[in-house]
């Protein structure tokens, strides 16, 4: 990471320390997924910038799946996640954690990276892939115990209008290996971000890299790729291995890293967190890939996953709150109560079913619940979690 001069960046730390860090812990922990990643760099840029403008000390903890990464947020040990899809997932109680320990959890967010990237599956070059509807019968690399990954993949198919069952699934232990697969030939497809370290890596190899594109006029595939992932924005991608403003690709993003919390952490730590992000924005935007998706003006307020109260008071301080997000994140409060509420309702009725029957239920009722209180439910079905 670049430093400033001396005196700019005692001024600036000076400036920080008033008054966005007076509600911020001397030590911070925070997940994130696994080293390689891009939002595992971008983690420990911002750990840097906290170090060295505010004497913050941030420990940052990778994760190799989505329960790995938000275990430690829930049970209090970590503070805050820069986390993906798994912030909404669990949210829904759905996939790995529909498990009876995990349940619905209260998620909230400070803030998120859009940036000039794609959130997509790469392909081994040597397969000739130009399209997502080239995808069917080719062999992807899943990740055992992170659905949301391994789903992100589907919404690429549904694009094509494939399923699984059009694909050969491949299970791996952890994200290295799923992505070290398509080098070493037991895989030929894995989901990252187009600013990965993975990629790069892999169009080095004999095999190379290839973009499954996901062509903005096919209206009738985007209408399929939103109904399985409504979290998902279009996107003319530039920011990546082989992509530039002369040559783009079409695809789409999600925010990734999701920086997000739980209630538990204060409204004061979580808007001094908050504005610590982005009046540190300047001195990191260069220190790790995708950085410059932190930036104020990227911010997309209105999402599937509420807002933390504390970060909200921030938003609204810089007139970046408006009305429109206030609604979706009431209308997202509400859904996780209809939730939470569900699976009350199924916890105590089907307290003594074998777990087969319960998460037949649980399926069933949170359907249910979501449609009645005006929700679409995004998942109906779901491999039982193990």
């Amino acid at each position: 990471m670049r430093l400033a001069v001396a005196a700019t960046a005692g001024a600036m730390a000076a400036a920080l320390a008033a008054p966005s860090m007076a509600e911020l812990p001397k030590k911070v922990m925070l997940t994130a997924y696994g080293v390689g990643t891009s939002g595992y760099s971008q983690a420990v840029a911002l750990g840097a910038a906290l170090k060295n403008q505010a004497g913050v000390t941030m420990r940052v903890l990778p994760g190799k799946n989505d329960l790995s990464r938000l275990a430690p947020v829930r049970s209090g040990k970590a503070d805050f996640s820069f986390n993906g899809l798994g912030t909404f997932m669990s949210q829904e109680a759905a996939f790995v954690f529909a498990k009876r320990s995990w349940g619905p959890q209260k998620t909230r967010v400070l803030a998120f990276n859009f940036g000039d990237n794609c959130l997509i599956p790469y392909v081994a070059g040597d397969l000739g892939v130009k399209t997502a509807y080239d995808l069917k019968g080719k062999r992807v690399a899943v990740i055992k115990a992170a659905p949301a990954l391994n789903y992100n993949v589907y919404t690429y198919l549904r694009f094509a209008g494939l399923t699984w069952d059009d694909v050969q699934r491949v299970e791996f232990g952890g994200s290295r290996a799923a992505q070290e697969a398509i080098a070493n030939g037991k895989a030929d497809i894995a989901f990252t971000s187009t600013i990965s370290n993975y990629p790069r890596k892999q169009e080095a190899t004999p095999r190379g890299l290839s973009w499954p594109a996901t062509p903005h006029s096919d209206e009738a595939g985007w209408a399929r790729f939103f109904e399985a992932g409504p979290y998902y924005i279009k996107k003319l991608c530039t920011d990546g291995v082989g992509l530039s403003k002369d040559k783009p690709l079409e695809g789409a993003l999600y925010p990734y890293p999701v920086f997000m919390s739980y209630p538990n952490i204060s409204d004061d730590v979580a808007y001094s967190m908050t504005k610590t992000l982005f009046e540190s924005y300047d001195s990191m935007k260069d220190a790790a890939p995708g950085m410059k998706g932190w930036n104020i003006d990227n911010q997309k307020l209105s999402w599937v996953v509420p807002i933390h109260n504390g970060a909200i008071r921030y938003y609204k301080e810089i007139g970046k709150w408006t009305a429109a997000d206030q609604e979706n994140t009431d209308n997202m409060l509400r859904r996780q109560d209809v939730v939470a509420a569900a699976w009350k309702t199924t916890s105590a009725t089907h307290k003594d079913n074998d777990d087969a029957t319960f998460y037949a239920a649980w399926k069933s009722n949170r359907a249910e619940a979501l449609k009645a209180a005006g929700f679409a439910p995004v998942w109906t079905e779901w491999p039982d979690p193990k």
